[in-house]
């Protein structure tokens, strides 16, 4: 299965997100394989970014409508290798001197499939660097402190 967003906001970008069905997956609610997330985002302060997937897909009143951090198990926010985490927590992109972060990105919690898929929910790119949890600031264990959001988009599935 393929999905898209397409994000809007004071950066642009298009991200891509890619998942084989596993066998078992046909008979089973059990997620499939790792999903691969790629993409390229432009205009972008050079440096780390955060960068989630939200729960929820909804635009109405810009990103702040995308709500929090994608987190279906209750746990607190942690880096994307982390055995701690949001779902949606899939840390920093870079962006390069020209303010362009190419993303490619593997994970082993999002799906596209069963109960928790992202598809229909939201991903966010954050105005500051994303502490993986461990910045010791209040909103590192929700937020990891990554600041404003910057761009967002709704996942859709695509051919």
């Amino acid at each position: 299965m393929k999905a898209v967003a397409m994000l809007v906001g004071s950066v642009i970008g298009t991200i891509f997100f890619e998942q084989q069905a596993c066998f078992s997956l046909l008979y089973s609610k059990s997620p499939g394989g790792p999903v691969r997330v790629t993409g390229e985002v432009q205009g972008l302060t050079e440096g780390p970014h955060g960068f989630h997937v939200h729960e929820f897909g909804d635009y109405t009143n810009g990103c702040t409508s995308m709500g929090a951090h994608y987190n279906p198990i209750g746990t607190n926010h942690g880096g994307p290798n982390d055995a701690v985490r949001h779902v949606g927590d899939l840390g920093n992109i870079v962006a390069n001197v020209a303010g362009v972060a190419q993303v490619d990105i593997t994970d082993n919690q999002l799906s596209l499939y069963g109960a928790d898929s992202i598809i229909g929910r939201g991903v966010v790119v954050h105005a500051d660097e994303d502490d993986l949890g461990k910045g010791g600031h209040e909103l590192s264990d929700t937020t990891g402190n990554s600041g404003g959001r910057l761009a967002c988009g709704i996942i859709g599935i695509t051919k």
